[in-house]
């Protein structure tokens, strides 16, 4: 799809809510770096919970393997731990059921919902898209500094800036 001159094949994103569907024009690759970040920050580095454990080593892998084998392991975990995820504890207070493990189970939902979206790369591989967005998160780091530097810039002469730097990367 041509938009403004450029050829978009994917969209690398970091998985905030509501990038899937704003482009779903496009094929979207979730940064798998991002996801990965995303279940430690609910699991901790040091999970106690033996299912957290496993599950914190899977997810260490999925950089690192390819879809097939990864989907076979998150659902020989899922199949291990299934009733695990799903026990719920009476509230003495409220009367109300809740899950037991919650952060686990929203790690688990995190990785299940975004499974179709880690997976572009792999589907597509002719088109050679990146499985993180780290390439372009190190040129908006370099941006930031050079501008850090420049901190005096008017609004008009930030933007001719971040113009020329962007044509200057393309060169």
């Amino acid at each position: 799809m041509l938009v403004n001159g450029f050829k978009i094949d994917a969209i690398v994103c970091d998985g905030l809510r509501g990038m899937f569907q704003l482009f779903s024009q496009y094929r979207v690759q979730m940064c798998q770096f991002h996801q990965v970040s995303i279940v430690k920050r609910y699991l901790t580095q040091r999970p106690e919970l033996e299912a957290s454990i496993e599950l914190l080593n899977l997810v260490k892998q999925l950089c690192h393997t390819d879809k097939e084998r990864f989907v076979v392991l998150f659902e020989q975990w899922i199949d291990k731990w299934s009733f695990f995820l799903k026990e719920r504890r009476m509230d003495t207070k409220t009367g109300k059921t809740r899950y037991v493990h919650k952060r686990l189970r929203s790690a688990y939902l995190s990785l299940k919902r975004n499974m179709p979206y880690l997976w572009t790369w792999y589907d597509n591989f002719d088109l050679k898209i990146p499985n993180t967005n780290n390439a372009l998160e190190e040129k908006f780091s370099d941006l930031k500094n050079k501008l850090r530097n420049h901190n005096g810039l008017s609004k008009t002469h930030r933007m001719v800036f971040i113009d020329q730097y962007f044509s200057a990367s393309f060169l």
